[in-house]
């Protein structure tokens, strides 16, 4: 066991997404991690069931990837992103565009999922304005989207908590879509729910509202994982495909948590069968053992971009840290094992078994909905009354005391289960909820 720390070590650091009185009050330290588990400075192990923070999926400490970081640190630590670059950085473009839907064949690097948001925006800007239709500066988001926390993200954006105290600073110009979720509806579906898919069309009331001519690009995320596991409904994603493409509106998928094997696919692109002209991607690139993000986008506009005079910046646009030698080191080695381990046919072989028992919790105290696609699930509690969010704190927080972790969104216990999770693994943690769902009644 470490020596704890103290108060004024504490209160040291302001740490992001977190009731800080309350965690100092009683805080998580986590001191190490091997694959599935979590070691905590008071000696417990506790499983991991959220993979991190939906990025360590191909579990912690992953022997190829912990040598890939060593060896590259030693060899070559830092390169400028500007004006030169490092042969690994164009081998990790190839194999990533590679896993891609075609024509996504090019890609844009940046430090994580947030920047890459803001990156997509830039370019789809920047493409419309080389192509002559500079008056396409309008970006639509949905209800309930997360982009990350820079003001392009939040203005797209659509969680409330995330905009409020920041909101006279959003871009202008921005609208949203209705989010899909509707207990009325959809409640305990299994995969995708199969109403819903007329949300989509609200894309051409904003078309009437603003002309065509106006919008540059509609961002979304095709499975909203932040927002407590929103699964589209069946049609959704290719009617939103329609509609862009019929308005020559770009169509953005922020896939930073659905890429990489979390949908049972390359990217939540291949399980929906709809192809965007971008994806965002980051977190599982690395298996989130570094820092790293990107913009993947279609040949059409990485051609606009290079077809410019000789000595002109392709972009004015781009990070200190953009495809860092030891982040792209870690990225290769983690696209490896995600291939030759088979991934994301791992979580194809496991997501019924996923999905039985997640919705084994139907009829328990206090459950309203259970939500699941690929190795992604939500449980979704009652509220107290006038007390938004205390009873799915309560219950998780009884998880992870009694040794496994999930996130707590509101009043939701979110899943991301590692891919190698066991059937025995899976079935302790879901029993485990169970019992802290009763005891918290």
């Amino acid at each position: 066991m470490d020596t704890p720390l103290n108060a004024r070590q504490l209160d040291s650091y302001f740490i992001g997404f977190t009731p800080n009185p309350l965690f100092k009050s009683k805080p998580r330290l986590i001191t190490g991690a091997e694959g599935s588990y979590l070691h905590t400075s008071d000696g417990k192990k506790v499983f991991d069931g959220f993979s991190g923070l939906w990025c360590s999926g191909m579990g912690h400490s992953h022997p190829k990837i912990v040598e890939a970081i060593q060896k590259q640190v030693a060899q070559l630590d830092y390169v400028s992103a500007f004006y030169m670059s490092h042969p690994p950085a164009f081998a990790l473009t190839e194999k990533i565009a590679a896993l891609a839907p075609d024509p996504l064949n090019h890609v844009f690097y940046t430090t994580g999922g947030s920047d890459a948001v803001d990156s997509a925006l830039k370019l789809a800007l920047g493409y419309h304005r080389l192509k002559g239709n500079a008056t396409r500066t309008r970006m639509i988001g949905r209800e309930r989207g997360y982009h990350g926390v820079g003001f392009g993200g939040i203005s797209v954006g659509g969680m409330v908590a995330n905009r409020k105290m920041f909101s006279t600073l959003t871009l202008p110009g921005v609208d949203h879509l209705p989010h899909t979720h509707s207990l009325e509806h959809m409640a305990f579906s299994k995969g995708q729910p199969a109403w819903g898919a007329h949300l989509a069309d609200e894309l051409d009331r904003l078309v009437a509202l603003h002309d065509a001519s106006n919008i540059a690009a509609v961002i979304v995320e095709p499975m909203a994982g932040s927002a407590g596991v929103l699964v589209p409904p069946i049609g959704y994603l290719q009617r939103l495909r329609d509609l862009c493409t019929k308005h020559g509106i770009l169509l953005i998928f922020d896939e930073v948590i659905c890429g990489f094997g979390r949908m049972g696919a390359n990217f939540g692109a291949q399980r929906f069968g709809v192809v965007p002209d971008m994806i965002t991607f980051a977190k599982t690139v690395t298996n989130g053992m570094q820092p790293l993000g990107g913009v993947i986008m279609t040949s059409e506009i990485y051609n606009t971009f290079m077809d410019q005079p000789e000595f002109t910046n392709s972009a004015f646009h781009g990070y200190t840290y953009s495809a860092h030698p030891v982040a792209v080191a870690a990225g290769l080695a983690a696209v490896d094992v995600f291939t030759t381990e088979g991934v994301a046919q791992k979580v194809l072989e496991k997501e019924t078994l996923f999905q039985e028992l997640l919705h084994s919790l139907k009829g328990e105290p206090n459950v309203v909905d259970i939500r699941n696609i690929g190795f992604a699930g939500s449980v979704e509690f009652a509220s107290l009354p006038g007390q938004p969010g205390i009873r799915g704190h309560r219950i998780t927080e009884a998880l992870y005391d009694a040794g496994y972790y999930l996130r707590w969104s509101g009043d939701q216990a979110v899943f991301a289960p590692p891919f190698d999770a066991t059937a025995e693994e899976l079935e302790a943690l879901v029993e485990a909820l169970r019992r802290c769902i009763r005891a918290n009644a």
